[in-house]
């Protein structure tokens, strides 16, 4: 395999997030991975708030190390009369601005994108928030369980009954509007590649995990009935889901058609003649009688370890997976043997990190240090043109 080339496809393009939590700067890691140079103006003292949700990696928050790899930052009241010079500064030379600030904060801010457009007419602003700029919620708060909730998110997890909804156990409605807010942000970029101005982006939570919530909403098309909560098991598609073995482990596996539970029957738990129950003759047989197939196959695979049961569905073709918990994916082989892993530096040390998904031999992502809070700010001042006593008098009156 030739080596990659050093430039990346985002080299040169310049990124000015004002972010907290996880979805701006879940949007800007992933420019930044791409080779932007990503600004994140943090609140003096204080800085992005995800910094103090948990100490679990060496004292430093997992959601931050996670999300603000690559990044350099620069701590600036924004609130503060002598900010809007050094933000009006960093706007002249920045390509894209990235905001998920309180509602309404950033137009209070003159950071709106038709405040700004007449003064930086190439510049992509880009607004995460939980409801979008307007209509009747626009106003309101948005955290990503709330997001879960109003987008039915909820409706689709955990057990049947009152008591048995279960949130996704990763910040999926975050991790949505940053993912919507990367992709908007690359086809801005092309756009103003052709047209030689910048536009604006106006991403909604709510709309992101709404977008993926595709399949139950048309299951419940026109007034049917919504897919019942299943826990780990598929709504509607039976057998598929999680089934204890003999050794007190479990497996995860999944049938999509009749071939494969022809096979099913035959290889895996060695029953040919279920093949042929009336009760399972069809999917839909399947799923409205699987309180009576499941005691059928966890008995079959009572006298089996898990690895005996992998074994078998593998030889059948019948997908199946490991139920891992989080040390189990750290070691996991097929990541191993992908060479998927690599470090970052941080103000602790080194930190293992998952290479962006997506590999191309074209280029090496960027992978530089998770910064320290205000780390940059004399630099990135400097580069302004701020010289030494300047930079001296915005520390001494708290203006970064």
């Amino acid at each position: 395999m030739s080596e990659p080339v050093t430039q990346r496809p985002l080299d040169g393009i310049t990124v000015v997030s004002l972010e907290h939590a996880i979805a701006a700067p879940f949007c800007t890691r992933q420019l930044a991975d791409m080779g932007a140079r990503v600004i994140k103006v943090e609140r003096p003292g204080v800085g992005d708030f995800a910094r103090g949700y948990d100490e679990r990696v060496r004292g430093l928050s997992s959601h931050f190390v996670w999300t603000n790899r690559s990044k350099q930052s620069l701590t600036l009241d924004v609130k503060h009369n002598e900010a809007r010079e050094i933000l009006d500064r960093l706007l002249a030379q920045a390509d894209v601005l990235v905001q998920n600030l309180a509602p309404g904060a950033a137009a209070r801010l003159g950071l709106s994108f038709e405040a700004l457009h007449a003064h930086f007419p190439r510049l992509i602003v880009c607004d995460i928030s939980g409801y979008g700029e307007d209509g009747p919620y626009h106003t309101k708060k948005a955290y990503d369980l709330l997001i879960q909730s109003e987008g039915g998110f909820l409706s689709t997890t955990g057990t049947p009954g009152p008591e048995g909804m279960a949130k996704a156990g990763c910040s999926i409605a975050d991790i949505a509007a940053g993912m919507y807010g990367y992709s908007n942000i690359l086809s801005a970029l092309l756009l103003r590649e052709r047209t030689g101005t910048g536009s604006h982006i106006d991403v909604s939570m709510l709309e992101s995990l709404v977008e993926w919530m595709g399949y139950p909403m048309y299951y419940a098309f026109d007034g049917a009935e919504p897919p019942p909560r299943a826990g780990a098991s598929h709504a509607t598609i039976y057998p598929y889901g999680p089934f204890p073995t003999g050794d007190g482990q479990t497996v995860m596996l999944g049938l999509q058609n009749e071939r494969e539970w022809q096979v099913f029957c035959e290889k895996v738990l060695q029953q040919p003649e279920l093949a042929g129950d009336e009760r399972f003759c069809t999917n839909a047989q399947r799923s409205a009688h699987r309180d009576a197939l499941r005691p059928l196959i966890v008995q079959a695979f009572a006298d089996m370890t898990a690895e005996d049961v992998l074994a078998r569905l593998d030889q059948a073709q019948i997908a199946n997976a490991h139920v891992n918990d989080m040390h189990g994916v750290w070691a996991h082989p097929q990541l191993k043997a992908r060479q998927r892993w690599t470090s970052v530096a941080s103000p602790v040390g080194e930190i293992p990190a998952l290479l962006p998904p997506g590999r191309n031999p074209a280029f090496a992502p960027q992978m530089q240090p998770v910064p320290a809070l205000g780390e940059h700010s004399e630099r990135i001042l400097a580069e302004l043109g701020y010289d030494r006593e300047a930079i001296l008098h915005l520390k001494e009156h708290n203006v970064i």
